[in-house]
C-alpha cells in the first residue's frame, strides 16, 4: 500500500486520503458540480506459493496473487495517472478506491462505512478472468455474484480414554452427524432450480488417538442468488446444529463471521460501460448477453447495494501464451496484454460520463 501510495505522489498531486488497511486518492475535476465517478481495485493477495517462474513473482513466501489483484490496483493507478495528466479537459471529480481484505472480511463493507460513497454518484470495478480471452471482455445487467456467507461451528463434548467411551461426549461424533445431515438438507430442502451451494472446507477436531474428542470445528462456506434461500438454509443449519448437540449430550457454538450480499449490476451503469467497452474493443468483442452469474461472492457488492454500480469481466486468457491457469492456482497468471486495455475501458467511461449519467436519479440506495 505504502508503494502505491508513494508512486502517486511522485508522479500526481492527487489528493490521498488513508484509512486503517486501505486508502482512496482523488482526482480533482474543473467542475465542482459535475457529478463524481468512483473506480474501486481490491489489493489483497492469497495464501498460496507461487510456481511461476516470471520477473514479476511473489517475492514472499506463501502468499502471491492468484486471484488478479494485483492487475486491478496497476489498471486503477495507470488509469489514475493518465487522467490525471489530462486533469484539465476533466470535468468532474474521479475517486480511485484501493480497497484492503476482498478475499477474507469484506473490505469494501468497511469502506461502505466510513463514507467514502456519500459523495460519488456511480462506482464502477472489475475482475479479471481466466475464461475469457484477452481483447474481450463480459458484462450483464442484474445479479451476478452470489451471497456469501461464512460458518463456523464448534461442537463441545467431553473428553475421556477411549477405552471408556461411554464416559464422555465425542465431538467429532457430533461434527459427523451434523455433516450428514447438511448433506441431506441440501440435497432434498431446495428447489432444484434454485443455486445453493454449501461447502465445509475445514472439519478438525481431537489431540490423539485414544482420547474422545472435546471439540470439532467446522468452517463452512454459503451462497445462493437468493436471499430467502440464504435466510433458511441459515435457519435449518442452527437447528440441526443445536439439535445434534442436545441429542448428544454437548454443546455447539455457531458464528458468521462474514456475509456478502449478491452483486447486483445496475442496468444504466451497465449501459454506460458497453457503450465505453464497446469504443475500446469493438462491439464484436463485448459479451452481453452470457449469464455467467457465479457461485464466487465478491465484496463489491456492497458497494453495488449502496449506489448504482457495475463490476465487469476483463479477459486475461491467452492460451498461446501459457496463461489458462484459473483463479486460487499456484500457477494462475495474467496475460499483462489486458492491463491497458483495462485502461482504456475506464479512462473511455470516464471520458463518457464526467458529466454526469441521466436516470441515474432514485436508484441509490
Amino acid at each position: 500500500m505504502a508503494r502505491i501510495q508513494a508512486f502517486l505522489r511522485e508522479n500526481t498531486a492527487v489528493q490521498i486520503a488513508e484509512r486503517e488497511g486501505w486508502f482512496y486518492a482523488v482526482k480533482p475535476g474543473s467542475d465542482p458540480d459535475a457529478p463524481p465517478i468512483a473506480f474501486r481495485a481490491d489489493m489483497d493477495a492469497l495464501p498460496i506459493q507461487e510456481e511461476n517462474d516470471v520477473p514479476y513473482k511473489s517475492l514472499n513466501e506463501g502468499k502471491m496473487h492468484a486471484c488478479g489483484h494485483d492487475a486491478h490496483t496497476a489498471i486503477a493507478v495507470a488509469t489514475l495517472k493518465e487522467l490525471y495528466a489530462m486533469r484539465n479537459k476533466i470535468n468532474c471529480k474521479v475517486k480511485f478506491l484501493f480497497q484492503a481484505a476482498e478475499e477474507v472480511t469484506g473490505g469494501g463493507r468497511l469502506m461502505v462505512e466510513d463514507g467514502v460513497l456519500d459523495d460519488v454518484d456511480c462506482v464502477v470495478g472489475l475482475h479479471q478472468n481466466t475464461s475469457i480471452d484477452t481483447g474481450k471482455v463480459r458484462l450483464i445487467p442484474g445479479p451476478v455474484n452470489a451471497n456469501s456467507t461464512s460458518i463456523n461451528i464448534v461442537f463441545k463434548g467431553r473428553t475421556c480414554h477411549a477405552a471408556s467411551q461411554h464416559k464422555g461426549v465425542d465431538a467429532i461424533m457430533m461434527g459427523v452427524k451434523a455433516y450428514t445431515a447438511f448433506e441431506f438438507l441440501f440435497a432434498k430442502e431446495f428447489d432444484t432450480k434454485h443455486r445453493v451451494l454449501f461447502n465445509v472446507g475445514v472439519f478438525s477436531g481431537g489431540v490423539t488417538k485414544n482420547v474422545v474428542a472435546a471439540e470439532c470445528r467446522m468452517s463452512c462456506t454459503l451462497r445462493t442468488h437468493d436471499d430467502e434461500d440464504k435466510e433458511k438454509a441459515i435457519r435449518r443449519i442452527k437447528a440441526i446444529v443445536n439439535a445434534v448437540a442436545e441429542e448428544s449430550g454437548g454443546s455447539a457454538e455457531i458464528d458468521l463471521p462474514s456475509d456478502y450480499p449478491i452483486l447486483v449490476n445496475n442496468p444504466t451503469v451497465t449501459e454506460r460501460m458497453w457503450a465505453a467497452c464497446d469504443k475500446v474493443l469493438g462491439e464484436e468483442n463485448v459479451d452481453k448477453t452470457t449469464n455467467y452469474r457465479s457461485m464466487g461472492g465478491e465484496d463489491f457488492a456492497f458497494m453495488a447495494k449502496k449506489i448504482p454500480a457495475c463490476f465487469l469481466k476483463l479477459g486475461i486468457r491467452n492460451a498461446e501464451k501459457g496463461i489458462t491457469p484459473t483463479n486460487h492456482n499456484c500457477k494462475f497468471d495474467i496475460d499483462e496484454d489486458s492491463l491497458e486495455l483495462g485502461v482504456k475501458i475506464f479512462k473511455q467511461f470516464v471520458l463518457d460520463n464526467m458529466d454526469g449519467i441521466p436516470n441515474l436519479n432514485g436508484e441509490k440506495e
